[in-house]
């Protein structure tokens, strides 16, 4: 969770499904309920439009207007010479055989463990920390960039721009005039999908387009198909563990179908069999040695079912079972097993008021006002209370520490028997951090090793510290296909603190 003391944290976007149809009844200064808590027949197109210069006149202006915003959203620049180094040398490559050879990008590598790639006009290109992880070799890394590369030399952007200006408009026209409401929500959903599936020619155009150049850069055109094949089994990974929300991801926009992938490989098979081209597997391993990996300390850590932030001075304990997502507004958790699930964030609560009383301010609906009553929270000024919304019941914890003020919700199924246990242990794990505590707390980071003899995926996975299931996110951060086994003297990718 991102939050300086006593500021409120930004409404949760979903955990569960349940809990988020609910939550907004629970909540009410929250805007809406999202806030709260491959077709085989699509060919790519064989004439993409070609911007002359995407840095003059209007397109790089669009650029450089949402530099700023990119960068507030996905954490800021990460510095890291020997990345940005390794990330031009690529560029550089792919610029030399494109449609404009003249034209200048301005790379950014964002401090964000989500896993993204994309370039906005005007040349400007960015790529998360979180998808160099998840890339295995220069051929990888380069085919996402030149798939990038390839939305803005087709002019992407300015077309879906027009698209859905088209749409907007056919939608004011049905509402306004229309006196035909289901022929008016007919013509509504036929706009919509015309949308879609100009959305999905874009991203197979771009697909095209990017296959092409890295083969004609010298790179591996097959390590498109590859990384396809590695984003499907880290969304499935993702999935697992409870945290569906990929709205910062590539994996949100560039969804991994099986056709996609069988593109994917018709358009490397154009330049030869596998095996021709650059990988450079061992040099894009050492580029990301000891690279920040997952939570920033801004954010906080979670480390197996503990979250901790050192700048705020605060630790508390998920209970056994739930699936722990720590996003900038909020640290979410869920428990599949029971459909619980808790929400942790920051509340902006004047010194002067009493937590019995913000509790009872209007922010919280469906709530029993008899169920207020202040509490001590292992020394801490707290209060607690109880509401019901639809299908739900919480529990309502405000805690004061210090100079900032933080809530705990905790939901269940209405009438379940174990919510005031659940709630009662998150709440009596929730204590400040010692100074020595706060020292100790490291962020994470991807370890480069080599493969002795006798060592499996197993043994190298137990040597991961800080993930949950370290054996499949070992196997997905290092791109093994099912069966594959690991290789002496082959390096492969760690989680370590």
């Amino acid at each position: 969770m991102k939050a300086a003391p006593g500021r409120s944290a930004t409404p949760l976007r979903g955990v569960r499904l349940a809990f988020v149809a609910t939550a907004s009844l629970l909540v009410a200064s929250c805007q809406n309920l999202s806030e709260l808590m491959g077709d085989s027949s699509i060919k790519p197109s064989n004439n993409p439009v070609i911007a002359e210069n995407v840095r003059s006149g209007k397109l790089a202006r669009v650029g450089e207007a949402q530099h700023p915003k990119i960068l507030a959203t996905y954490g800021g620049e990460y510095s890291n010479p020997k990345l940005e180094r390794m990330v031009a040398g690529i560029v550089g490559k792919l610029v030399t055989v494109s449609d404009n050879p003249s034209q200048v990008y301005q790379i950014t590598i964002l401090n964000s463990p989500n896993v993204n790639a994309f370039a906005l006009p005007g040349g400007y290109l960015y790529i998360t920390r979180g998808l160099l992880a998840l890339a295995n070799d220069t051929a990888e890394l380069a085919a996402v960039i030149a798939h990038e590369m390839g939305h803005v030399t087709a002019n992407h952007g300015i077309l879906r721009q027009q698209k859905e200006a088209e749409v907007e408009l056919a939608s004011r026209v049905v509402s306004d005039v229309l006196s035909d409401k289901d022929a008016g929500r007919r013509a509504l959903v036929r706009g919509k999908l015309r949308l879609a599936q100009f959305s999905r020619n874009q991203e197979l155009q771009a697909d095209a387009i990017g296959i092409a150049a890295i083969g004609e850069a010298g790179f591996d055109p097959y390590a498109a198909a590859d990384f396809q094949k590695t984003m499907a089994a880290y969304m499935e990974f993702r999935n697992k563990s409870g945290d569906g929300d990929t709205s910062l991801d590539f994996l949100a926009t560039h969804p991994s179908t099986p056709q996609r992938i069988e593109l994917a490989i018709g358009h490397a098979r154009k330049f030869g069999s596998r095996g021709q081209g650059e990988r450079n597997r061992e040099s894009y391993l050492a580029g990301i040695d000891g690279m920040l990996f997952g939570d920033t300390a801004e954010e906080g850590y979670v480390r197996g079912q503990v979250y901790s932030h050192a700048a705020l001075g605060i630790t508390f304990t998920f209970p056994k079972g739930f699936d722990i997502d720590n996003r900038a507004e909020a640290v979410l958790g869920s428990r599949e097993a029971d459909n619980a699930a808790i929400r942790f964030d920051g509340a902006e609560v004047s010194s002067n008021q009493s937590l019995a009383a913000y509790i009872a301010s209007g922010w919280v609906e469906g709530l029993d006002p008899t169920s207020i009553r202040p509490i001590t929270v292992n020394g801490m000024n707290a209060a607690m209370a109880r509401a019901t919304a639809d299908q739900w019941d919480f529990d309502i914890t405000v805690v004061r520490a210090g100079s900032s003020v933080y809530r705990i919700l905790t939901a269940m199924p209405r009438g379940s028997s174990q919510l005031g246990a659940l709630a009662q242990s998150v709440r009596g794990s929730f204590r400040r951090l010692s100074a020595a505590e706060k020292k100790a707390l490291k962020p994470l980071t991807l370890d480069i090793v080599k493969a002795v003899p006798g060592e499996t995926d197993r043994s190298i996975a137990a040597r991961m510290r800080g993930v949950s299931r370290p054996l499949e996110l070992f196997r997905v951060l290092n791109g093994l296909a099912a069966g594959e086994r690991v290789e002496t003297g082959r390096s492969y990718k760690i989680v370590t603190d």
